[in-house]
């Protein structure tokens, strides 16, 4: 087993760009694994290519990890249907499938050496900290929390770090701290930290107000036991159907949000997000959900996605209880079947029409119009439905006098 040879989860990023000449510095031959989850165009793919080799790495890999990250994520997270705190949207859970990228590459060379360019303040460093702990013996280096053992503004340290060396840093990295995958954008940093309006250089895909089509768009997703396998009738690979999704509701504004709330480390986290086509995916398969599932069904499956969305949030993507979770999931999603079809004018997204043949309608009965019971029997249910509160009112009415 080589002592020399580390691996290194690169994004292009500042704090990835950092961590080349970092480790090198440390005597570490350095190879760079980009797990390619989706988010980036041709010309940011050929950029993070061409940074890896300018930073003088042994070697790079780029991996399509599209497929996985729909798979091993997203098919489960629309299963689930919450946001963590009911808002943010799990956008950087591409982090379990880069880091057994990340290892993949480390059988290769024959090392048990991974490092990433995680900070001592962020979730990041949990999630893969702990992944890579669930998936063998590995010694974790991590340059980025090292050296906030001696500096405080870590992000000036290491642009200048970078420059004296002559590798340049784009200008919004100077500013933000981005992160695009296929599951969509997050920034954080600058006047964001601050608690104050984000600038205009705090935007992703998503277009503003002012830049709206003038045209409502709709499209229609077609789902198999609970998973999307159709985009307007035409059958698509889950991950290619997300990207479309990204791109058709982006220009429309669809997606994009403020959350603030509690990390896993304890600190609260404030970060602008836009997550266009996951926002339309959930919210066709809900209106799809909501409609052929029971009412049973309908209360306590939210108990279960809420648990599952704080496991993945918290670093326990390999945990059993995952596991668990998730078998439950999957058995509620054997009548998700079915249309939606999904309408927009810009900012928000509705489910304005549902075809499926487990949608669970009465042969004689229409809510609010009409019935095959009578006025009699509605009494009764009414009745025996509230005995117990109005007992309760009767025996302690004259009590309260």
């Amino acid at each position: 087993m080589s002592q020399k040879d580390i691996v290194l989860a690169f994004s292009g990023g500042l704090d990835t760009s950092f961590c080349v000449p970092y480790l090198k510095e440390q005597g570490w031959n350095v190879h760079t694994v980009f797990a390619d989850t989706g988010g980036v165009d041709d010309e940011e793919r050929a950029f993070i290519e061409h940074r890896a080799q300018e930073l003088g790495v042994a070697s790079h890999r780029t991996v399509d990890g599209g497929p996985a990250i729909w798979n091993g994520f997203v098919k489960p997270f629309v299963w689930a249907g919450e946001g963590y705190q009911g808002q943010y949207p799990l956008l950087v859970s591409d982090r379990y499938l880069i880091v057994e990228t990340a290892l993949a590459r480390c059988a290769e060379l024959g090392t048990h050496a991974i490092a990433h360019g995680c900070t001592g303040m962020g979730n990041d460093q949990v999630r893969f900290d702990l992944a890579v702990k669930a998936l063998g013996d590995y010694r974790i280096v991590a340059p980025i929390r090292e050296i906030q053992k001696q500096h405080t503004q870590t992000r000036a340290y290491e642009q200048k770090y970078l420059e004296e060396r002559g590798f340049g840093v784009r200008a919004k990295q100077q500013a933000y701290t981005i992160n695009e995958n296929l599951l969509g954008v997050t920034m954080s940093g600058g006047e964001i930290d601050k608690w104050q309006a984000p600038g205009e250089g705090a935007r992703g895909w998503c277009k503003p107000r002012a830049e709206w089509p003038a045209e409502p768009l709709r499209v229609k997703i077609g789902f198999q036991n609970g998973e999307a396998v159709s985009l307007d009738g035409q059958k698509l690979a889950g991950h290619e159907i997300l990207a479309r999704l990204n791109a058709l509701f982006a220009p429309y504004g669809v997606g994009r949000g403020m959350y603030t709330g509690d990390t896993t480390i304890g600190l609260k986290g404030r970060i602008v997000f836009e997550a266009p086509g996951l926002t339309a995916l959930l919210a066709a398969h809900r209106a799809l959900e909501e409609a052929v599932l029971s009412k049973q069904q309908n209360r306590f499956k939210p108990e279960v996605a809420r648990k599952w969305v704080e496991v993945v949030y918290e670093g326990f993507f390999h945990d059993p209880i995952k596991t668990d979770l998730e078998a439950f999931l999957a058995s509620s999603q054997s009548t998700v079947n079915g249309e939606v079809t999904l309408e927009t004018s810009g900012g928000m997204v509705s489910a304005v029409a549902i075809a499926s043949p487990h949608i669970l309608n009465a042969k004689g009965a229409t809510y609010a119009q009409s019935a095959d019971w009578g006025v009699e029997e509605a009494e009764g249910f009414i009745k025996l439905f509230g005995m117990s509160s109005t007992l309760w009112a009767e025996v302690n009415r004259g009590a309260k006098a």
